[in-house]
Order: C-alpha cells, then sequence, then structure tokens
C-alpha cells in the first residue's frame, strides 16, 4: 500500500470503506457525505482530526492514517502499515486495549472511547472521545477496525528506571 497523495487519489477505496462502514454503524459521516469519493478521500487525508486503521490478522497491522495520525505518532507512512496496531499503546496499557478492540468487535462500534498512547518518539498522550468502528469490505466481512478522534493532550515522558 502507497502512501495516500494525489497519484493513488489517496487511497480513495479504502477512505470509502473507513466512510461507509462509520455511516452505516453511527449514523454519522465521517466527512462530509457530498463530497465526491476523490475529493472525500484527500480531505480525510488532510482532515484535523485522526484516522487510523488496522487489518483483522490475528496480531493487527496499521492500514491507514491520516497525516494528523502520523504526525501524532511520529511515525512515516513505511513506518505506519508496517507496525502492529498494538505498539500504540504502551505494555501496560495493551491488555486495556485488546479489551476495548473485542467489545468494539461484539457491538460494532464504541463512542467516547478514553485512553493513553504513546508515539514512536516516547511522547504519551491521552486521546479522548474516540469513537473505534468495524470496518466491512463491500461484501460485509469484517475486514478491520478504525479509530477518529479529534482531541488529545500530551502526558509527560515516562523516565528511564
Amino acid at each position: 500500500m502507497v502512501a495516500p497523495c494525489p497519484a493513488n487519489r489517496y487511497q480513495v477505496e479504502h477512505a470509502e470503506r473507513l466512510r461507509r462502514s462509520f455511516h452505516a454503524l453511527t449514523g454519522r459521516h465521517l466527512i462530509d457525505p457530498a463530497l465526491s469519493p476523490d475529493v472525500a478521500a484527500a480531505a480525510l487525508f488532510h482532515a484535523p482530526f485522526v484516522v487510523l486503521s488496522h487489518n483483522a490478522a490475528p496480531d493487527p497491522i496499521l492500514t491507514y492514517g491520516n497525516r494528523a495520525a502520523l504526525e501524532l505518532f511520529a511515525l512515516t507512512w513505511e513506518e505506519l502499515i508496517r507496525m502492529p496496531s498494538r505498539y500504540t499503546a504502551e505494555a501496560p496499557d495493551r491488555a486495556e486495549r485488546a479489551r476495548l478492540l473485542a467489545e468494539v468487535a461484539a457491538r460494532g462500534y464504541i463512542d467516547d472511547y478514553s485512553g493513553v498512547r504513546i508515539a514512536r518518539t516516547g511522547q504519551r498522550f491521552r486521546i479522548e472521545r474516540a469513537t473505534v468502528w468495524n470496518l466491512t469490505d463491500a461484501a460485509g466481512q469484517r475486514c478491520g477496525q478504525a479509530a477518529t478522534f479529534r482531541e488529545w493532550r500530551y502526558l509527560e515522558k515516562a523516565q528511564p528506571q
């Protein structure tokens, strides 16, 4: 998967999967529904809020992060799409993250999630009021999960012990 850019229409197929799944489960729109798929994909990539997704593998790998996500997690596109999504949380927080993802798998989505995450640089931050939802392909089969949030606050870096 190549980084979203004009040449690949900002990963329009995946952006449409994100939009369609989000709307089907929440009844809300991730981005303006009047936008054409190509324009919406570019708008989603450049949005001022975070959007991330991972696949449905047993140890899910990240499959998408918009520019806000790449900046917040201090990742390049190439780093992002090779990273197990569990690494977005510190080891002590991974059990809570796994519980959340299992609940999303069972319910379809969760609104108002809060939790601590960590960037590649070690910078910790608390996300607030995140929506996490199941992604489905065109046939309606579950193919991963995604998250979006607009609010986060930086925490102090963990001190070496």
